[in-house]
Order: structure tokens, then sequence, then C-alpha cells
């Protein structure tokens, strides 16, 4: 079962991403995971992508192709996988059609002002990278950590993000659709709600 997740940033792709792979057992794969653990061990790599997030530019394919083609040939990866933050170029696409073949692309649909709300709310715990929304106070729910507000997330970078999330990412969904595999989900509705629709496209 080989799934790409789609949806603005603050769409709540991450969560629904987590929800499918302990649903269905397989690996959440997510590139803004693999950036910060980069960004985390100061590599000179790690550097350039933290300079490149904090202002809203997208990493460079030749990076991300790397990143995600190791990722997959890891051995948890041979029953499938949900891919979150990649593919966001058409090269990106065309690299992971020679990695994979999908079957499921999940769209999640989110008017642009809801999104920038919700990313306004957000809080993301400093030690395990959990995210979750300003109610939950300052401490996280599962680790323990400190929540935190990420600098790259104010109402001006946000909006820059959906632009390019919209000039960027939105073909991918015309380059995948005549394949039959691309499922809109209307994301502007509970975690659970949504998960449901979810469930309903990828079977029981």
């Amino acid at each position: 079962m080989n799934i790409v997740i789609f949806g603005p940033p603050g769409s709540g792709k991450g969560t629904q991403a987590g929800k499918i792979a302990e649903r269905y057992g397989i690996p959440h794969i997510s590139t803004g995971d693999m950036f910060r653990a980069a960004m985390d061990k100061k590599t000179e790599l790690g550097l350039k992508i933290k300079d490149m997030m904090a202002k809203g530019i997208l990493i460079p394919d030749e990076i991300t192709i790397r990143l995600v083609e190791m990722r997959l040939k890891d051995a948890d990866c041979t029953e499938g996988f949900i891919l979150d933050g990649f593919p966001r170029t058409l090269e990106q696409a065309e690299a992971l059609d020679e990695m994979a073949e999908l079957g499921f692309v999940i769209v999640l649909d989110v008017p642009d002002d809801v999104v920038v709300d919700r990313i306004m709310n957000r809080r993301t715990c400093a030690k395990c990278g959990r995210s979750t929304t300003a109610d939950e106070g300052d401490t996280c729910k599962k680790c323990g950590g400190k929540l935190v507000k990420r600098s790259d997330e104010d109402v001006e970078t946000s909006k820059h993000r959906l632009k390019v999330y919209h000039d960027q990412t939105q073909p991918l969904i015309e380059y995948y659709k005549p394949r039959d595999v691309v499922h809109v989900v209307d994301g502007d509705r509970p975690v659970e709600e949504v998960f449901k629709d979810i469930i309903k496209v990828l079977g029981e």
C-alpha cells in the first residue's frame, strides 16, 4: 500500500498520515521530520535546510529526492508507506515513479483562511516533534516536552508557503489524475471525521 498525502501546511496531513500509518502498519515518512532531524544534527546540509525553511523556500529537489530514496530502501517499506511532504514538484514526482508505484494519492482540501488560522494556533513539541494546538498548554501530552511556536510560523511566511503550495504542488494532482489514484477529502472537519473518509478510500 503505497500512499502519498497532499494538503497545504496546517491542513492536518501530518496527523492523518500518522493515523493511516498506525492503522495499516506502514511507515509514515515525513520530509519535514527528515529535514528537522538534519537541522538538529547541525550538519552543513542541516544548516542549509534551516536557512531555507526559515525563509519559506522549498528545499532543492536533489536533496529531498536523495533523502527519500534512501528511506524507501529501508526494510520497513516493503509492505508500503505513506509519504507526507513529498513529492512537491514534477521532478520529484517523476523521481518517485522510478522508486515505487503509487496506489493512492489523498488530497486534503482546506480553505486558505482556515489554514492560516490553524498555523497561527499550532505548537510543536521541541522534544518529539509532535504537532498540536495552543489549547494544549506548554507541555506535550505525549512525551512531556516543551511546546513551542516554530519560528517559521508567522502570518507572512504562512501565506508565502500557501502560495508556494498552490503554485508548485497543485499541478501534481493533475499529474496523477489520469492514473485514477487521486481522492480529494474535505479536511475542514474534525480529525476523526476526516479519517473516516480516508478509511473509506483506502479500504478496511
